[in-house]
């Protein structure tokens, strides 16, 4: 069987335009956020292997569809952590064999492009306390420690990243993936308006806009920071 390799990502975390590159690609089976629709809309679609989609409503299934596409080729998800997915930790034998591995970005910026996109997001939502926790997960699972991207220095030096990136999970580094055309596509049409940026994007580039409410001027928003920094420095000083 081919690799099954998943990155984790709190939202925000430019792991769409992560995900956009893997499908420029074009060796890789690319599945966008499996875990946090099936959980959002009680199902997910999935390729079937033979150009259609199959309709899976558990968890279970939903990996078990993953290994059936990777006797074809190697498979890529990216799941976001607003939902604590208790499934993971209660079936750990059922991603034991996933070659797990997490994207983080600091965390101002996150912060207030997620209370700018959804201002009534709490704090479990921010989700660095999620990601650490499946981190440590994958950790104890595999005995070594998992490949953490970080984002602001994957669009300083993208080539470099991605190499390392792939070096850890076994993939070839290609480079001309590290650019796209910019499009729409259907994986994002259910939460298109998180996606604008990749959508009009043709690589990693930093996101310049500007936030009325931060970090420093939201006291709510301070509170997010507060109680989340810890856990991305534990994740964040082990980046490739």
């Amino acid at each position: 069987m081919n690799p099954i390799i998943a990155m984790w990502a709190h939202q925000r975390a430019m792991s769409t335009a992560f995900l956009r590159m893997m499908i420029e690609r074009g060796d890789v089976t690319v599945i966008h956020e499996p875990l946090v629709t099936l959980v959002d809309e009680g199902e997910v679609s999935l390729p079937d292997g033979q150009g259609g989609q199959v309709v899976v409503r558990s968890e279970q299934a939903l990996f078990a569809q993953m290994r059936e596409l990777a006797r074809d080729k190697p498979v890529f998800f990216k799941d976001t952590v607003e939902h604590r997915y208790n499934y993971l930790f209660e079936h750990p034998e059922d991603v034991a064999d996933i070659e797990h591995t997490f994207i983080v970005r600091e965390p101002r910026r996150t912060i207030s492009s997620m209370y700018n996109m959804k201002p009534t997001i709490t704090s479990p939502e921010i989700g660095y306390e999620h990601l650490h926790e499946i981190f440590e997960l994958a950790r104890r699972m595999s005995g070594r420690v998992p490949a953490v991207v970080n984002a602001d220095r994957m669009v300083e030096d993208p080539a470099l990243v991605v190499r390392r990136w792939c070096d850890r999970v076994g993939l070839p580094f290609i480079e001309r993936a590290l650019t796209w055309k910019a499009e729409d596509r259907p994986e994002w049409s259910r939460t298109r308006k998180w996606h604008m940026e990749v959508i009009n994007s043709t690589g990693f580039t930093r996101p310049s806009k500007a936030y009325s409410d931060t970090v420093e001027t939201n006291p709510t928003l301070q509170g997010f920071y507060d109680y989340h920094q810890p856990f991305y420095q534990q994740i964040v000083q082990h980046a490739i």
